[in-house]
Parts: C-alpha cells; sequence; structure tokens
C-alpha cells in the first residue's frame, strides 16, 4: 500500500511538471515577436511602344505575358516568379 501511494504521488507530481512545462512552452512562442513580411518589389517589365498585354499565364514559379505588338506580331515574355526577372522573350511573327 505504500508503494502504491508513492506512485501516485511521483506520478501527479511528474503530470503537474509536464502540463507546466507545457504551458511555458506556449506562452514562450506566442511571445515571440513575428517580423513583417518584406514587401515584393519587382523590376518594372518594359513594354515596347504600343504593345499591349493579351494574356497572362501563372505556372509554380514562372509568368508568361502575351503581348500584341504594334505591327500585328506577338512576344511572349517569361519572368520569374521569385524575382520578377525576366527570363526570355520568345517572338511569334504573324503568318504571311
Amino acid at each position: 500500500m505504500r508503494a502504491l501511494k508513492i506512485l501516485v504521488i511521483v506520478m501527479g507530481v511528474l503530470l503537474i511538471g509536464g502540463a507546466a512545462i507545457l504551458i511555458a512552452a506556449i506562452a514562450a512562442r506566442m511571445s515571440q515577436t513575428r517580423s513583417a513580411p518584406s514587401p515584393f518589389v519587382a523590376p518594372p517589365v518594359d513594354l515596347p511602344a504600343g504593345a499591349r498585354i493579351e494574356s497572362i499565364g501563372v505556372g509554380p514559379d514562372r509568368v508568361v505575358i502575351d503581348m500584341v505588338l504594334p505591327g500585328g506580331n506577338r512576344q511572349l515574355v517569361i519572368l520569374d516568379l521569385a524575382t520578377g526577372r525576366r527570363l526570355g522573350v520568345v517572338p511569334l511573327p504573324a503568318a504571311p
């Protein structure tokens, strides 16, 4: 009977200690200040004079801009979504 009383007391202390540690860990995480996300700043996309954007397609890490140029030709501009950097241009000439 004495061993049972000691076991119950030890388990009670462990239960209370574990709950206190859990509450302290939650409080510590909630008190941490989170830094504000940095604003997204990308370089501007230069459009040729008289060009207009026909459509925009977005993939997992790329943006494709379909432009109609003044002469009737089309152009696909491929941008990196993370940095806004121009990766390439695909000219699509009009059929003769």
